[in-house]
């Protein structure tokens, strides 16, 4: 029995697809660190040490603000705060502290060791890795967006709360900068592209 059109077309379309599938791992495989956008995104984040004064779009910041709120946390207990330092008179109080390389827009990532998961087996605190999780993903939402980044480590904790009162119940854990970079001086550094080999990484058991 002959197939009717349909058929015939159903049947072509099975096949084209068949074909697509099996070139996945071809296409996979041209990508430098073999995957696609996302290892795109690893790939081209870099700590930037200037920044453009030109503003960051509400639409972008609330993108990477929920970036931030869908980071997982031990138990799912989410200790960690976020702080967006982006009116001038924050900034002048955060510039006191840091220069932040003169980024429009400054996240402080705090967390409280209080609302954290503690394991039992030695007693450390999850905060401080669920506050590191939750930077993370700002920093890669930011870099997806377009935006360039730093996390700043460099700070005094203490008088980071001494001048944001808001922050003396939290332990203050980091500060991303971001924005757009100044076209002459935001560049990668010569230190950017240094990895170690994944021989010297990873052990295999």
């Amino acid at each position: 029995m002959k197939k009717g059109f349909f058929s015939r077309f159903n049947d072509i379309g099975k096949i084209l697809n068949r074909a697509a599938f099996s070139d996945v791992d071809q296409k996979i495989t041209k990508y430098h660190y073999g995957s696609d956008a996302f290892m795109r995104i690893l790939e081209s984040r870099y700590s930037c040490h200037s920044f453009d004064s030109y503003p960051v779009s509400d639409s972008k910041l609330n993108m990477i603000l929920e970036a931030g709120r869908l980071a997982p946390s031990a138990k799912n207990l989410q200790p960690t705060r976020i702080w967006v330092v982006k009116s001038e008179e924050a900034l002048a109080r955060m510039r006191s502290l840091h220069p932040c390389y003169g980024a429009p827009v400054v996240l402080v990532v705090g967390c409280r060791n209080e609302e954290a998961w503690v394991r039992e087996s030695d007693g450390v605190n999850a905060a401080k890795t669920d506050a590191a999780i939750v930077l993370t993903h700002l920093m890669l939402t930011a870099t997806d967006m377009g935006l360039a980044n730093m996390w700043i480590w460099d700070f005094n904790p203490s008088k980071i709360r001494e001048v944001f009162p808001e922050m003396r119940e939290h332990g203050i854990y980091g500060l991303l900068a971001i924005g757009y970079p100044n076209p002459d001086e935001g560049k990668p550094t010569e230190l950017h592209s240094v990895r170690k080999s994944l021989e010297e990484m990873v052990t295999t058991l």
